[in-house]
Formats: structure tokens, sequence, C-alpha cells
């Protein structure tokens, strides 16, 4: 594929995983480095996260780990828990996940991701969360 060919198949995949909030943060950038958009895009929805071997589910649940590990990222974290949302990951797993991320990140980052998750739940109808156990 050309470059245009890849943007529009990234753009395709976006769509289908971030929808609009993925388009927001590719227009965010347009006035400041417009090539960091169309790489968010080409190659990381493009090449990466349209590869078979790991479903759309089990992406989010990576970049949710990455993210919350990372710390910071609380606008990425943002994106992409209604992303985890829109593939099929549950409240109540996205929970989980960030809990469990504790253990390996630490509190406050897990913590810090988790306030992000309340955010997004409350924004689309799904608090208060029921832990299983």
């Amino acid at each position: 594929m050309d470059r245009e060919e890849r943007y529009a198949y990234g753009l395709k995949v976006l769509n289908e995983v971030d929808g609009e909030a993925g388009q927001r943060v590719v227009a965010s950038l347009a006035d400041v480095s417009p090539e960091l958009g169309h790489q968010v895009v080409a190659w990381a929805f493009g090449d990466m996260y349209a590869r078979p071997e790991l479903s759309p589910r089990d992406r989010q649940l990576v970049t949710l780990g990455v993210l919350t590990a990372l710390g910071g990222c609380e606008i990425e974290l943002d994106v992409h828990l209604n992303a985890a949302l829109n593939v099929g990951l549950t409240a109540t797993e996205i929970a989980e996940a960030l809990l469990h991320s504790a253990v390996y990140a630490g509190m406050p980052r897990a913590i810090n991701a988790t306030l992000v998750a309340k955010k997004v739940f409350a924004e689309r109808g799904l608090s208060p969360v029921q832990n299983l156990s």
C-alpha cells in the first residue's frame, strides 16, 4: 500500500476501535504536527492495530496496561477506555485489569487510571461497577 492507502485503511480501523475520540486526537495534532497524526492513523492503526494475531479486545487490554504502567497518559487512557468498551470489554473487566495493574505498576498509577475509568464509565452510564469478589 502507498502512504494514502495506509492512511485510509488506518482511518477505517481507528473509527472501528476509537470512533470519534480517536478522530479528535488526530484533529488535535493537525496544527502542530500533522505528520504525527498521520502516523497515529497509518502506522498505529493501519499497521499495528490491524494485525490479526490479537483481537481488538486483547489489544485494548494490553494498551490499558501499558498506559497505566507508563503513568501520565490520562488523555490516552480516556480514549482507550472508551475503545475498550467499544470492542467488547465490560466495565467490570476493565476495573479488574486496572486493579491488577497495581501489582506491577504501583498503586498511584492504578488509582490514576481507575479515576479516568470512573469518568468514562459515568459518561457512558456504566457506574457503579460491581466487583465479582
